[in-house]
Order: C-alpha cells, then sequence, then structure tokens
C-alpha cells in the first residue's frame, strides 16, 4: 500500500472512531499550518513601515483578527482565515476608529495561489476600501 493510500485509511478509521477529535487533528495538520503562513506573509508586508502595526485582537485558532493601527491611531480590523481549501483576507470598520470601510466581498485565492505579492496586492486592495468620513 502507498504512503497515501494509507494516510487516507488512518484518516477514515480516526474520523470513524471520534469525528470531532479527527476534525481537530486534521485542521491542525493542513489549514492551521496555512493560516500561520497567511499571519507571517502579512506582518512581512508591514515589517519595514514602523508606522503601521498589526495588534492581534479578537482572533480564535481559525480566525486571526488584527487591529490596523497607523501612528498609534487604531483604523480597521484585517481578517484573514482558510475555508475550503481557500486564503480569504477582509476588512471591517472597528470600535474606536473614526474610519470607514467600503463594502466589498472578501478577497480569495485558492492556498496555492497565496505568496508574498497575492498577499501585498490583497492587503493593498483592503487598504484602498479606508476611509475618513470626517475628514483630517
Amino acid at each position: 500500500m502507498n504512503q497515501d493510500a494509507i494516510e487516507q485509511e488512518f484518516d477514515r478509521l480516526s474520523n470513524t472512531v471520534d469525528s470531532f477529535l479527527y476534525e481537530r487533528i486534521r485542521w491542525d495538520r493542513v489549514e492551521g499550518p496555512l493560516l500561520a503562513k497567511l499571519v507571517e506573509l502579512a506582518r512581512a508586508t508591514f515589517a519595514d513601515r514602523p508606522d503601521f502595526e498589526l495588534t492581534e485582537e479578537g482572533a480564535s485558532s481559525d480566525l486571526k483578527r488584527f487591529v490596523l493601527k497607523i501612528h498609534g491611531k487604531r483604523v480597521i480590523a484585517i481578517k484573514m482565515w482558510i475555508a475550503d481549501g481557500r486564503a480569504l483576507i477582509d476588512a471591517e470598520e472597528i470600535e474606536r476608529s473614526q474610519y470607514k470601510v467600503a463594502p466589498a466581498d472578501q478577497i480569495s485565492v485558492e492556498f496555492g495561489g497565496v505568496d508574498e505579492q497575492w498577499m501585498s496586492a490583497s492587503l493593498r486592495t483592503v487598504l484602498s476600501r479606508v476611509s475618513n468620513p470626517e475628514g483630517a
């Protein structure tokens, strides 16, 4: 039996014995590392900008949510998650911020398409939706 076939059988039997625990282990083995890569790429995108800060706030194991601070001001939240083999990123307005986020669909790509260029383009799109209706 080749390695893929035995792994599939392991997965099937593990799922049969305890589907809840199997799903947790499967998530830790597959989606968890993919989500960690998204976070790493996002942080790297802002690395050369000391005026920008990502602070994890309101995240869970399957959704990473960061408040973007610029010059110490809370601006928006940036969310990243994995679903159905796709990497997704979106923004939302946050409390104690005067900045608004124009509505739009989340940005999504099959996970194989995630790289530095995709993250940069996605963050550029997300940030272009931010405005300050109060001026200044």
